[in-house]
């Protein structure tokens, strides 16, 4: 067995190994509002629930690794001591994970991911309305556990209203697991779907996605295409060329004589096959075909 004292092992390092050792981790969407009004949505892994009376839930913002900065939530919820944390399953898995990537202050990240807002009854952040669970929380206290990079600040949130979806409820009332299908963070590019183990999730890309906000109109507002087909769609940095879009057209024209003059509903089906095998890109170029 390989043993290590924390002392000897770079942050990132270690960092590394507590969160691959310490999983699947569940996932606090976490949408806050900055003091101007600005919302702000970011998905946390360090996270669970300490107490039922009172209603207590902690997530932990960490200081970056690379530069010991703080996240747009965390100073958020030190500005407003208010918070909505939205729960994650399957269906928006992929706009969950896009939305952590490091847009700049100001950028809302509900736009971004292609994700609905939601208006709070008693705090001002703004709800998930995909997320099938969502908990409007004020924040009792915020403690910092360091000062240098990798350090976290564990958010104290005591939950003040639930709002859960009717369609995850059992005949008795009670949250039926299989429907509500959350997913959970591992190591890595690893997550865990309750419903069948574990799965791969590519990181959001270092350079910023262009996000659903930048989307064709009929693709934004597509009935075919999910919300993680959305997601996926939206983490790419630039759209293909109208060069690139022709060559690939006539590359499979034989297969698709009728792609040009397909309606939308048509190239979104087709798109939505090639998404399903993580072939972004031709599912771009069919549909800016």
């Amino acid at each position: 067995m390989t043993s290590f004292e924390p002392k000897d092992l770079s942050v990132g390092k270690l960092h590394g190994y507590l969160l691959s050792a310490v999983a699947p981790r569940p996932i606090a969407f976490a949408s806050t509002m900055d003091k101007n009004g600005n919302p702000n949505l970011s998905p946390f892994s360090f996270f669970n629930v300490f107490s039922a009376n009172p209603p207590i839930l902690i997530f932990s913002p960490a200081r970056r690794v690379r530069n010991n900065t703080t996240k747009h939530t965390l100073e958020n919820i030190l500005a407003t001591k208010e918070v909505v944390i939205n729960v994650v399953n399957f269906d928006m898995v992929h706009q969950a994970s896009l939305s952590s990537t490091e847009y700049p202050e100001g950028v809302n990240e509900f736009d971004k991911a292609g994700l609905t807002m939601l208006k709070s009854d008693l705090v001002s952040p703004f709800r998930v309305a995909e997320s099938p669970i969502q908990f409007e929380c004020k924040v009792n206290e915020v403690v910092a556990l360091g000062d240098q990079g990798g350090a976290g600040n564990l958010v104290i949130c005591e939950v003040v209203k639930l709002h859960i979806e009717d369609d995850i409820l059992d005949a008795e009332g009670s949250i039926d697991q299989e429907k509500l299908d959350l997913v959970a963070r591992a190591g890595g590019n690893y997550y865990s779907r309750a419903r069948s183990g574990f799965f791969e999730l590519p990181k959001p890309l270092s350079t910023l996605g262009i996000g659903v906000d930048s989307f064709p109109e009929d693709v934004k507002n597509s009935m075919i295409l999910t919300g993680n087909d959305l997601g996926m769609l939206a983490n790419v940095d630039t759209l293909p060329t109208p060069e690139e879009v022709s060559k690939f057209v006539e590359t499979v024209s034989q297969r698709y004589p009728d792609i040009t003059t397909a309606s939308h509903r048509e190239k979104h089906k087709l798109a939505h096959n090639y998404l399903s095998f993580g072939d972004i890109q031709s599912a771009w170029k069919i549909l800016l075909s």
